[in-house]
């Protein structure tokens, strides 16, 4: 990008308060007109271990974290060991100078320390060790000629519900902290064009809550399963004053059960997990599948297999959701690409599920889910189209039956307890009217043209979904094939790309299932070198690809250790499969 840009890290332990910091310091860019993209790597346990929050800022707009480190705000020793090597040449640390010592050694070229010695600061508002977050957040508005007076807006709106001494205090400590830089180091030469336009911070979990919201869902189930639980938190929070249910229940087969049950009589519901949880679930979304019973399920990917990384990222459960369940049924697999795509992405996997009455799948993975960005308001639509289908709400035909045989394979629906209308949705194989074929004899040719009835469907849905298109030049020398949460570092990847006179595009799908192997064909042929790029061991995209199209990737940038690729992961291997083709 050609703005201006800092990424600050902000490291130390779970419980140390690294993530409120960096949540208001986001809150703070973002209110001053500024972008923030921040991504936490944490640990699954309450207390102790490491964390480590990046937070890129820029005036311009910015889809990952990066691959830089202007300024490092380390809250404990550990920190100081792992990252100090990683800061910039001409970058800075602040650090709390009582209990913390910078290894000289370590310290790239032109490394500025501010040490700041927190207890003289904070010791007359109290003894939290938590304080010296804020003394340092303080004394970084300063470096970076950020607005105070924002900060303290923030500051007392975080901590109002605490009453005035835990107001006082924080604003307290973090005066300190920027009058104690301002007397004793520099500001950095920021001049930041700011707009003043205030911003939304938010998660991809928060906005597939908001968009089942603009929706009209109306019930969420869910058993707590990171990287999924926030949208239970969010929901739990915010669903109910728009007339939504949000039910936690006992496992993840309840919960699907219970989403099933909502769709069946006409409920639009929804339900989120992770993995392990979806593993239990596939039954049940079998069950929707035979009895057309529409239902969206978002699965956020994490590492695996078993319990595996609960608190890291990965793209490894492709192959889970094209097996859920067993036999074959029509539904779609949608995988979201950015932040606001998660909020629009839930508002046509309703659509589609009611439409087309199958299940929908939206598979995220922990770095969309849980990443923070900003987002602009004006962005957002809520008055959004809700298509429920052939859905009969007056009046039933003589002879209906509810698994009609039509030519899109869609059946006309009408919700039980509609007056004059009854019958049974099973989940044996049935004939038109729901009538099991298998009990006492089977009927082949029934179960044949059930079947090709249900699987007509497929079709359609893929009508409805747009293909995928070729982000950057047709003629390029590399096409990165991507899914998923990774399209924001690829982008600025053939960016960079571009600067070192390579030429590369970017083909990310986002439609897993039904597949544009017609479109993609077409992309891919016209290619000349093809890399896939995901977080999993065995290129499961490619995979995907092959079976569909025949065509085989050139190589693959496979990355599934639980932390994201960077661009310049991206550069590097790119630069070095075109030497090898070069020779």
């Amino acid at each position: 990008m050609n703005g201006l840009e800092v990424t600050v890290g902000i490291g130390g332990a779970a419980g140390d308060g690294n993530a409120a910091t960096g949540d208001t310091l986001a809150k703070v860019c973002a209110r001053l007109g500024l972008h923030v993209f921040v991504y936490n790597s944490y640990q699954s346990i309450i207390r102790g271990g490491h964390v480590w929050l990046r937070m890129r800022i820029a005036d311009e707009k910015v889809e990952c974290h990066g691959d830089h480190l202007s300024l490092m705000m380390a809250l404990n020793q550990d920190t100081l060991n792992q990252h100090t090597s990683e800061v910039n040449a001409n970058g800075g640390i602040l650090y709390n100078s009582d209990k913390l010592q910078v290894a000289q050694d370590d310290l790239q070229p032109g490394v500025v320390l501010y040490p700041f010695p927190v207890k003289d600061l904070s010791e007359k508002f109290g003894r939290n060790p938590i304080m010296q977050n804020t003394v340092l957040l303080g004394g970084l508005l300063w470096l970076l000629d950020l607005d105070f007076d924002v900060l303290e807006g923030m500051l007392r709106e975080t901590f109002r519900r605490k009453g005035d001494k835990v107001v006082d205090a924080n604003v307290g400590v973090a005066t300190a902290g920027y009058q104690y830089a301002v007397e004793h180091y520099a500001k950095w030469d920021y001049r930041w064009p700011l707009s003043g336009k205030r911003r939304m911070v938010a998660a991809g979990n928060e906005l597939f809550g908001l968009g089942a919201l603009a929706a009209g869902c109306k019930l969420y189930a869910a058993y707590p399963m990171s990287p999924a639980s926030s949208i239970l938190h969010w929901l739990a929070r915010y669903g109910p004053r728009h007339g939504m249910v949000v039910k936690q229940a006992e496992d993840e087969i309840a919960v699907i059960n219970m989403a099933v049950g909502a769709g069946h009589v006409g409920v639009r519901a929804m339900c989120a997990t992770s993995g392990g949880g979806f593993a239990l679930m596939t039954e049940a979304v079998g069950l929707a599948g035979m009895t057309e019973t529409p239902v969206v399920v978002i699965s956020a990917q994490r590492g695996g297999p078993s319990t595996g990384l609960p608190t890291k990222t990965e793209q490894a459960d492709l192959h889970q959701l094209f097996g859920a369940s067993h036999g074959e049924y029509p539904r779609a697999i949608i995988a979201p690409t950015h932040l606001l795509d998660c909020y629009y992405s839930v508002i046509e996997a309703f659509n589609i599920a009611e439409k087309y009455q199958c299940p929908v799948l939206i598979a995220s993975d922990l770095l969309l889910s849980e990443h923070r960005e900003t987002a602009d308001p004006e962005a957002f639509t809520f008055d959004v189209a809700i298509d429920r289908g052939e859905l009969i709400t007056d009046g039933t035909p003589a002879d209906y039956k509810r698994y009609r045989f039509t030519e899109s394979g869609v059946s006309p629906r009408v919700l039980p307890g509609h007056e004059g209308t009854a019958y049974v949705a099973p989940s044996d194989e049935h004939d038109e009217q729901g009538i099991l074929i298998s009990d006492e004899f089977t009927n082949p040719p029934m179960r044949k043209a059930m079947m090709e009835k249900r699987m007509r469907k497929v079709d359609g849905i893929l009508r409805e979904l747009p293909a995928p298109e070729l982000y950057g030049s047709a003629e390029a020398d590399v096409t990165l094939v991507s899914w998923g949460s990774t399209q924001g570092l690829l982008r600025e990847a053939v960016a960079l790309l571009a600067e070192e006179g390579i030429t590369a595009n970017l083909l990310q799908i986002k439609y897993l299932v039904p597949f544009h192997a017609a479109e993609v064909e077409a992309i891919l042929q016209r290619s000349k070198c093809k890399i896939a790029v995901e977080h999993n061991f065995t290129g499961q995209l490619a995979r995907h690809i092959r079976a569909e199209t025949g065509i085989k990737m050139d190589e693959k940038i496979l990355k599934y250790d639980g932390e994201p690729l960077e661009p310049h992961h991206i550069v590097e291997r790119v630069k070095e499969v075109l030497h090898a083709y070069s020779r």
